[in-house]
Protein backbone atom coordinates (compact mmCIF):
# COMPACT_ATOMS: atom_id res chain seq x y z
CA UNK A 1 0.00 0.00 0.00
CA UNK A 2 1.32 3.43 -0.93
CA UNK A 3 1.31 6.39 1.45
CA UNK A 4 -2.13 7.97 1.73
CA UNK A 5 -1.94 11.59 0.61
CA UNK A 6 -3.70 14.67 1.90
CA UNK A 7 -5.80 14.84 -1.26
CA UNK A 8 -6.99 11.25 -0.84
CA UNK A 9 -7.85 11.79 2.81
CA UNK A 10 -9.55 15.12 2.13
CA UNK A 11 -11.68 13.63 -0.64
CA UNK A 12 -12.78 10.86 1.70
CA UNK A 13 -13.50 13.32 4.47
CA UNK A 14 -15.71 15.44 2.19
CA UNK A 15 -17.65 12.34 1.16
CA UNK A 16 -18.19 11.06 4.71
CA UNK A 17 -18.12 14.06 7.04
CA UNK A 18 -21.89 14.59 7.16
CA UNK A 19 -22.06 11.31 9.06
CA UNK A 20 -19.36 12.22 11.57
CA UNK A 21 -20.22 13.16 15.15
CA UNK A 22 -19.11 16.80 15.69
CA UNK A 23 -16.11 15.97 17.89
CA UNK A 24 -14.98 13.25 15.52
CA UNK A 25 -15.26 15.59 12.55
CA UNK A 26 -13.12 18.18 14.33
CA UNK A 27 -10.49 15.59 15.21
CA UNK A 28 -10.25 14.29 11.64
CA UNK A 29 -10.24 17.80 10.15
CA UNK A 30 -7.37 18.88 12.36
CA UNK A 31 -5.29 15.76 11.76
CA UNK A 32 -5.67 16.00 7.97
CA UNK A 33 -4.65 19.67 8.03
CA UNK A 34 -1.31 18.79 9.65
CA UNK A 35 -0.77 15.89 7.26
CA UNK A 36 -1.15 18.43 4.46
CA UNK A 37 1.47 20.64 6.08
CA UNK A 38 3.88 17.72 6.47
CA UNK A 39 3.72 17.02 2.73
CA UNK A 40 5.54 20.30 2.08
CA UNK A 41 8.58 18.97 3.97
CA UNK A 42 9.74 16.15 1.70
CA UNK A 43 13.41 17.10 2.19
CA UNK A 44 13.28 18.17 5.84
CA UNK A 45 12.86 15.13 8.08
CA UNK A 46 12.87 17.21 11.29
CA UNK A 47 9.95 19.37 10.14
CA UNK A 48 8.08 16.41 8.68
CA UNK A 49 8.41 14.51 11.96
CA UNK A 50 7.09 17.49 13.95
CA UNK A 51 4.06 18.12 11.73
CA UNK A 52 3.17 14.43 11.58
CA UNK A 53 3.42 14.14 15.34
CA UNK A 54 0.98 17.05 15.66
CA UNK A 55 -1.33 15.20 13.24
CA UNK A 56 -1.04 12.10 15.43
CA UNK A 57 -1.86 14.14 18.52
CA UNK A 58 -4.89 15.63 16.79
CA UNK A 59 -6.09 12.15 15.87
CA UNK A 60 -5.82 10.45 19.25
CA UNK A 61 -5.78 13.08 22.01
CA UNK A 62 -8.91 13.72 24.04
CA UNK A 63 -9.86 15.37 27.32
CA UNK A 64 -8.24 12.53 29.25
CA UNK A 65 -4.94 12.47 27.34
CA UNK A 66 -4.45 15.85 25.75
CA UNK A 67 -4.48 18.71 28.24
CA UNK A 68 -2.99 18.10 31.68
CA UNK A 69 -2.23 14.50 32.59
CA UNK A 70 0.60 12.39 33.88
CA UNK A 71 2.79 10.61 31.36
CA UNK A 72 1.54 7.17 32.49
CA UNK A 73 -2.06 8.20 31.82
CA UNK A 74 -1.13 9.52 28.39
CA UNK A 75 0.59 6.23 27.55
CA UNK A 76 -2.51 4.31 28.59
CA UNK A 77 -4.65 6.56 26.40
CA UNK A 78 -2.39 5.98 23.39
CA UNK A 79 -2.41 2.22 23.94
CA UNK A 80 -6.21 2.22 24.13
CA UNK A 81 -6.29 4.21 20.90
CA UNK A 82 -4.03 1.65 19.20
CA UNK A 83 -6.26 -1.19 20.40
CA UNK A 84 -9.28 0.48 18.77
CA UNK A 85 -7.40 1.01 15.51
CA UNK A 86 -6.15 -2.57 15.34
CA UNK A 87 -9.65 -3.89 16.09
CA UNK A 88 -11.14 -2.09 13.07
CA UNK A 89 -8.18 -2.66 10.73
CA UNK A 90 -9.74 -5.57 8.88
CA UNK A 91 -7.26 -5.33 6.00
CA UNK A 92 -4.32 -5.45 8.46
CA UNK A 93 -2.67 -2.40 6.93
CA UNK A 94 -1.02 -1.46 10.23
CA UNK A 95 0.07 -5.05 10.84
CA UNK A 96 1.68 -5.32 7.40
CA UNK A 97 3.43 -1.98 7.84
CA UNK A 98 5.04 -3.13 11.08
CA UNK A 99 6.03 -6.62 9.97
CA UNK A 100 6.95 -5.97 6.34
CA UNK A 101 7.39 -2.33 5.36
CA UNK A 102 9.20 -1.06 8.47
CA UNK A 103 10.53 -4.20 10.16
CA UNK A 104 14.16 -3.15 9.69
CA UNK A 105 13.85 0.51 10.76
CA UNK A 106 11.72 -0.48 13.75
CA UNK A 107 14.31 -2.98 14.98
CA UNK A 108 17.01 -0.31 14.65
CA UNK A 109 14.86 2.20 16.51
CA UNK A 110 14.16 -0.23 19.35
CA UNK A 111 17.86 -1.06 19.64
CA UNK A 112 18.88 2.59 19.95
CA UNK A 113 19.44 3.69 23.58
CA UNK A 114 19.30 7.36 22.57
CA UNK A 115 15.53 7.12 22.20
CA UNK A 116 15.06 5.18 25.46
CA UNK A 117 13.71 7.43 28.22
CA UNK A 118 15.50 5.80 31.21
CA UNK A 119 18.85 6.31 29.45
CA UNK A 120 18.29 10.06 29.55
CA UNK A 121 16.86 9.98 33.06
CA UNK A 122 20.12 8.40 34.20
CA UNK A 123 22.32 10.83 32.27
CA UNK A 124 20.31 13.76 33.64
CA UNK A 125 21.15 12.63 37.17
CA UNK A 126 17.69 11.42 38.19
CA UNK A 127 17.90 8.88 41.01
CA UNK A 128 16.63 5.38 40.42
CA UNK A 129 17.80 5.02 36.83
CA UNK A 130 21.29 3.69 37.43
CA UNK A 131 19.98 0.37 36.11
CA UNK A 132 18.96 1.82 32.75
CA UNK A 133 20.89 -0.90 30.89
CA UNK A 134 18.91 -3.58 32.67
CA UNK A 135 15.69 -1.74 31.86
CA UNK A 136 16.80 -1.43 28.26
CA UNK A 137 17.41 -5.18 28.06
CA UNK A 138 14.00 -5.96 29.53
CA UNK A 139 12.37 -3.50 27.15
CA UNK A 140 14.14 -5.12 24.22
CA UNK A 141 13.03 -8.60 25.34
CA UNK A 142 9.44 -7.42 25.76
CA UNK A 143 9.47 -5.90 22.28
CA UNK A 144 11.01 -8.98 20.68
CA UNK A 145 8.40 -11.21 22.30
CA UNK A 146 5.59 -8.91 21.17
CA UNK A 147 7.06 -8.85 17.67
CA UNK A 148 7.39 -12.66 17.60
CA UNK A 149 3.81 -13.00 18.85
CA UNK A 150 2.65 -10.51 16.20
CA UNK A 151 1.01 -8.45 18.92
CA UNK A 152 0.31 -5.33 16.90
CA UNK A 153 -0.95 -3.21 19.80
CA UNK A 154 2.11 -3.86 21.97
CA UNK A 155 4.51 -3.36 19.06
CA UNK A 156 2.87 -0.04 18.19
CA UNK A 157 3.05 1.01 21.84
CA UNK A 158 6.75 0.16 22.04
CA UNK A 159 7.56 1.98 18.80
CA UNK A 160 5.64 5.12 19.71
CA UNK A 161 7.17 5.16 23.17
CA UNK A 162 10.57 5.50 21.47
CA UNK A 163 9.22 8.05 19.00
CA UNK A 164 7.86 10.04 21.93
CA UNK A 165 11.39 10.39 23.31
CA UNK A 166 12.55 11.56 19.89
CA UNK A 167 9.64 13.99 19.79
CA UNK A 168 10.71 15.40 23.17
CA UNK A 169 14.30 15.79 22.02
CA UNK A 170 13.20 17.85 19.03
CA UNK A 171 10.34 19.82 20.56
CA UNK A 172 12.17 20.71 23.78
CA UNK A 173 15.34 21.91 22.10
CA UNK A 174 17.37 18.80 22.81
CA UNK A 175 18.43 18.32 19.21
CA UNK A 176 19.98 20.38 16.45
CA UNK A 177 18.05 21.01 13.24
CA UNK A 178 19.58 18.72 10.63
CA UNK A 179 22.02 17.59 13.32
CA UNK A 180 24.34 14.76 12.40
CA UNK A 181 23.98 12.77 15.63
CA UNK A 182 20.34 11.77 15.25
CA UNK A 183 19.76 11.61 11.49
CA UNK A 184 18.88 7.92 11.27
CA UNK A 185 16.19 7.94 13.95
CA UNK A 186 14.66 11.21 12.72
CA UNK A 187 14.59 9.96 9.11
CA UNK A 188 13.14 6.57 10.06
CA UNK A 189 10.75 8.09 12.58
CA UNK A 190 9.40 10.52 10.00
CA UNK A 191 8.96 7.69 7.48
CA UNK A 192 7.06 5.55 10.00
CA UNK A 193 4.77 8.43 10.91
CA UNK A 194 4.33 9.43 7.26
CA UNK A 195 2.85 6.03 6.51
CA UNK A 196 1.00 5.20 9.73
CA UNK A 197 -0.65 8.48 10.71
CA UNK A 198 -2.69 8.81 7.48
CA UNK A 199 -3.71 5.16 7.88
CA UNK A 200 -4.88 5.90 11.43
CA UNK A 201 -6.99 8.82 10.21
CA UNK A 202 -8.38 6.77 7.33
CA UNK A 203 -9.48 4.01 9.72
CA UNK A 204 -11.10 6.57 11.98
CA UNK A 205 -13.09 8.00 9.07
CA UNK A 206 -14.28 4.53 8.12
CA UNK A 207 -15.46 3.89 11.69
CA UNK A 208 -16.83 7.22 12.97
CA UNK A 209 -19.13 5.58 15.51
CA UNK A 210 -16.31 4.01 17.49
CA UNK A 211 -15.66 5.77 20.78
CA UNK A 212 -12.62 7.83 19.81
CA UNK A 213 -13.12 10.16 22.76
CA UNK A 214 -13.80 13.87 22.92
CA UNK A 215 -11.36 16.09 21.05
CA UNK A 216 -9.09 18.27 23.17
CA UNK A 217 -9.52 22.03 22.91
CA UNK A 218 -12.89 22.04 21.13
CA UNK A 219 -13.96 25.11 19.23
CA UNK A 220 -15.56 27.46 21.77
CA UNK A 221 -17.64 30.35 20.53
CA UNK A 222 -17.92 32.28 23.81
CA UNK A 223 -15.29 32.61 26.51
Amino acid sequence: MSILTFEELKAKQRALRDGFPPSHGLRVHRAISWIKRAEFESNDHDAKFIFLWIAFNAAYANDETGISVLRTSARRGIKDYFAKLVAVDQSKVVYNALWIRFAGPIRLLMGNPYVFAPFWSHHNGIEGYENWKERFGKSDSFFRNAFADQNTVEVLSCVFDRLYVLRNQIMHGGATWHGAVNRDQVRDGAAILEFLVPVFVDLMMEHPNEDWGVASYPVVEDA
